[in-house]
């Protein structure tokens, strides 16, 4: 059998030194063990380990981790590229989070199950190899083999990176980050808020954290806070019993217990008023539900995705959101960018929805010409992706042409953002756009939600896509304006 890697293992106890050392000996290359971590940064200059495997607290009675953050900080900065394993008998989700935010790449928790300790030291041999190569694609290796890493334990769940990330097209800086930081949580419990605009895909990036991590076996339960009525919400998330109220004729699940094992997604956050907040907030911290007419209490793993387009700083500083939800919630953040800052994003987005939307209307290739690449570069598209897929869906069905040029990219049916130009907003309503005769913000979101409808014939889901907001936020605008 082929000895792969050098692994340096910093532990205060003695016995823990023995044991790993007689354990990944016959596996690896090499192995040097030290009892204080004042000798990592001499023996990563001497013996220029693969791996660090490295305890979280060298004191007695020590159980915070902060010598491990402190060390691991030293590490990275000696070398960036270290690969650092921690040890600790004291693991949480909360103390994971922080650790793989910080850079390390894992924990070994004391006790230690023999055939996991040795999957994960052998893949981290293995990122460890590929974060020294120069090629273009170490990137992506290093991404895989980090996913791999953490799931070791059931590799049924072992998902490629690049099938899941095949719907989230985009190559810019934000995005690239975006990949790497999902590719950090998906294997942890951490419960994730995810932010952006109406139309960025906040949906997308759920369902791949999902599919990425090692439930994906197990139930994706997505809920639109914004369509739930609120005398509704309750019966939907918890369920109810035979009887419960008058049309209780048969009992029912609750969408939280459908998830059970799986993955729970909130979204439209922002929209859940405060009784409901304090019953969600139950449910976080005590893996808790109970259905409408029962006083039985079940207990349900799920892991809490979140999302919104509204900034909940904001609604907690207003006190129309709870601090300690939005805390849970928010254990990491992971924020979609518009459209509009995404650069040549919008030409490979636009081609990918060319294939599907020719495909599906048997109309052959098209192709994007240079003058409409031009024209869907300079628009500030407020219905973000969702709306250029809209925009190529149209642009399909209404021409017949192997290349589309920039007059065949129909926009003004798109409402105008405020800040057009005054040249578009003084255009005639012929042209699409708002004519606008008053800069009373009111009078401007009337008009804008007319013709939103207008534009989607009388379809409140289309109109309100088309003006970046949720249909239940939609429907409290109609009534508050009087539309």
């Amino acid at each position: 059998m082929e000895k792969k890697g050098k692994i340096l293992i910093v532990d205060d106890n003695e016995d823990v030194l023995l044991s790993l050392n007689m354990l990944l000996k016959p596996y690896v290359e090499g192995i040097r063990v030290i009892n204080t971590p004042e000798r990592i940064i001499g023996m990563m200059d001497s013996f220029m380990p693969d791996v660090i495997m490295l305890d979280m607290n060298f004191h007695r009675d020590a159980i915070s981790g902060e010598e491990g953050y402190e060390w691991l900080k030293k590490i990275l900065a000696h070398n960036p590229k270290s690969v650092v394993l921690f040890i600790t008998a004291y693991v949480d989700t909360e103390k994971a989070v922080r650790a793989i935010k910080a850079g390390a790449i894992d924990f070994i928790p004391k006790p230690w199950d023999r055939n996991k300790l040795l999957d994960t030291v052998k893949s981290a041999v293995e990122l460890s190899r590929e974060r020294n190569l120069d090629s273009s694609d170490s990137q992506e290796k290093e991404s895989e083999l980090k996913l791999n890493m953490n799931q070791c334990s059931d590799s049924k769940s072992v998902v490629s990176s690049q099938d899941v990330f095949a719907g989230m097209i985009g190559e810019c800086p934000a995005m690239r980050e975006l990949k790497t930081q999902m590719m950090r949580v998906a294997a942890t419990d951490a419960n994730v808020l995810i932010t952006g605009e109406n139309g960025t895909g906040k949906d997308v990036v759920a369902h791949a954290l999902h599919q990425l991590s090692g439930r994906a076996r197990k139930p994706f339960v997505n809920i639109d806070l914004g369509c739930i009525p609120e005398n509704l919400f309750e019966s939907e998330l918890f369920g109810y019993e035979k009887g419960a109220f008058t049309d209780a004729r048969n009992a029912k699940e609750g969408r939280i217990e459908t998830a059970d094992g799986g993955t729970l997604f909130l979204d439209e956050i922002g929209n859940l008023n405060l009784p409901m907040q304090q019953k969600l907030l139950t449910v976080i911290e005590k893996r808790e539900t109970q259905r409408i007419g029962s006083n039985k209490v079940s207990y349900v793993d799920v892991r809490i995705l979140a999302a919104t387009n509204v900034p909940l700083r904001e609604k907690v500083g207003e006190g129309t959101f709870r601090q300690d939800l939005f805390y849970r919630l928010n254990t990491i953040e992971l924020h979609l960018p518009p459209l509009r800052e995404r650069g040549e994003d919008i030409v490979l987005l636009a081609e990918y929805f060319l294939k599907i939307y020719s495909g599906k209307y048997s109309v052959g290739d098209v192709r994007l010409g240079a003058s409409a690449k031009q024209k869907l570069l300079k628009h500030t598209w407020p219905g973000n992706v969702r709306e250029l897929q809209h925009c190529i869906e149209r642009a399909i069905v209404l021409n017949d042409k192997t290349e589309l040029a920039a007059e065949d990219i129909r926009l003004e049916d798109s409402v105008v953002a405020l800040g057009s130009s005054s040249s578009d907003s003084s255009s005639s309503s012929s042209s699409g756009s708002i004519k606008v005769d008053s800069l009373n913000l009111q009078t401007l979101e009337r008009e804008a939600i007319k013709r939103a409808i207008s534009l989607s014939n009388g379809n409140l889901t289309q109109a309100a896509e088309l003006l970046g907001i949720t249909r239940f936020a939609l429907y409290r605008k109609i009534d508050k304006l009087g539309v």
